[in-house]
């Protein structure tokens, strides 16, 4: 949903032709999967990382505009909240020492950025929720100036009919309203992107759903809310409330929620974004001048604008992403669990075990998908996201087991077979995956190092909370992975 839009009203005539243009697109996209129309997949890692600016005390910085004004690359832009920005990362093979001149590439990026902002007094912090962030800090003003925001801010409460209800049980509650999509920008994560030819799309899709609970288990990093200690991964239940069109009653009547883990394992593409199209109303019914009909009968690639539209406004949690290029169309997997840091290894450690599983689990003779229900897999990422590493979670042929016990049985001798796959140097994956490892061996990740630092600095929460922050800045920057940090 990258997409800039422009200031509108919407009238009926609007949603009307917009459902007929997305219908339209389907039915294309549709005839283009069956001639066999895409580029063949190629391996490589693409990455979106979301950071949050705060000023020198640790505090939410309002200043994205300003940041982005002086950082002047391509590659960075705008988010939901003033507070947030974002860096895209074209996607980059990681054979050889593929994965550490990412790692590299996406450092220098970074400390460029970070020289950047202290010229306009702010600094950037990878984490997945700003622990110092408070209530009176998010609100309508709060929205990033670009129109795309304030409109799909709009669209979500005309849906809705009334304030946001956001009630998250944890260590602590959280019981609160708010009259914005505001906190949704609390939420800052970790995309993960990879390409994949449509015969291979549904095993690669199924396999990410599989996964998802044991990567939010060894990487959770957003403890806190509004001063609350909520769940391990308070990300994840918060994403899904901020953005919900749903009043209670369509949620009693079972509607599906616009974050969604979804309800089901594939068997094609299609099968996503057709139930996108059959499930949800649209939020922004802007409809372009491209016929894709008369362009694919002509040859030619239509970009199919109302279709991707409105597949970016459906937040699944493994999203479907279909993208022309250089006229070539491509179909991605978008993996979308990952909170953002701690520092730039951990978030390669996160990448690498991902993109390891990814290339064994999709292929295996007996795919995990046909040993485990749908249900079971999102159970494990529910889960891992309030638990975190001391999640249990369910995995076939071995039960319900500790996910530290899966990870280090399992699925970490998965990912390195993976990664030697890619063609990935031996010690590179070593390092990478080492990190998960190393996680595992000592129980420490994002979200229980900042727990534990809190509650030894004790006193006054809101100021234990800044002065975490601010050495969670300060070791951010050192690059040593978050097990390493001593509380």
């Amino acid at each position: 949903m990258g997409r800039d839009v422009p200031v509108v009203v919407f009238s009926r005539e609007d949603r009307r032709t917009y459902r007929e243009k997305v219908r339209r697109c389907l039915d294309v996209f549709a005839q283009m999967l069956r001639e066999a129309r895409f580029e063949v997949e190629r391996p490589l890692a693409g990455l979106e990382i979301e950071l949050n600016i705060v000023d020198e005390h640790g505090e939410a910085a309002m200043r994205n505009a300003q940041v982005l004004a002086a950082i002047a690359q391509p590659d960075w832009a705008t988010e939901l909240g003033q507070f947030n920005i974002e860096i895209n990362i074209q996607p980059q093979a990681l054979d050889g020492d593929g994965a550490l001149a990412l790692e590299s590439d996406v450092r220098a990026r970074l400390n460029h950025a970070e020289s950047r902002a202290r010229s306009e007094g702010g600094h950037l912090v990878l984490i997945g929720i700003l622990p110092t962030l408070r209530e009176q800090d998010i609100g309508a003003g709060t929205l990033s100036a670009n129109p795309r925001f304030r409109l799909l801010n709009e669209q979500i409460f005309a849906a809705r009919g009334e304030d946001l209800h956001l009630l998250i049980e944890g260590v602590e509650r959280l019981d609160t309203h708010a009259d914005s999509v505001a906190p949704e920008a609390a939420c800052t994560s970790v995309q993960l992107h990879l390409q994949v030819s449509p015969e291979a799309f549904a095993a690669h899709w199924n396999a990410a759903q599989a996964i998802a609970g044991a990567q939010v288990a060894v990487a959770a990093n957003s403890p806190y809310l509004f001063g609350r200690e909520l769940h391990r991964e308070t990300r994840i239940t918060l994403f899904e409330q901020a953005t919900d069109t749903r009043p209670a009653e369509l949620k009693e009547q079972g509607v599906r929620p616009r974050v969604w883990f979804g309800e089901r394992w594939i068997t094609s593409v299609f099968d996503l974004f057709e139930e996108n199209v059959r499930y949800f109303p649209a939020l922004l019914p802007l409809v372009e001048q491209e016929d894709p009909r008369e362009l694919l009968d002509r040859g030619l690639i239509p970009h199919l604008p109302e279709l991707t539209l409105h597949n970016g406004t459906v937040y699944r949690w493994n999203r479907p992403v279909y993208a022309v290029v250089d006229g070539a169309p491509h179909l991605r997997v978008e993996n979308r669990v990952l909170p953002a840091g701690p520092t730039v290894i951990d978030v390669a450690a996160n990448a690498a075990f991902y993109y390891g599983l990814m290339a064994v689990l999709p292929n295996a003779e007996r795919p995990i998908w046909s040993q485990m229900s749908f249900a079971a897999a999102e159970d494990n990422l529910n889960t891992a996201a309030r638990h975190g590493i001391d999640a249990r979670l369910y995995w076939p042929g071995a039960g319900e087991v500790p996910a530290v016990e899966l990870v280090l049985r399992r699925l970490l001798p998965m990912a390195y077979e993976g990664l030697e796959r890619w063609g990935v140097d031996k010690a590179v994956a070593e390092r990478l995956l080492g990190v998960i490892e190393g996680r595992c061996l000592t129980g420490r990740t994002g979200a229980t190092w900042q727990v534990e630092k809190v509650k030894a600095i004790g006193g006054d929460r809101h100021e234990a909370l800044r002065e975490m922050t601010l050495e969670y800045i300060a070791r951010m920057h050192t690059n040593e992975p978050v097990h390493t940090w001593p509380v």
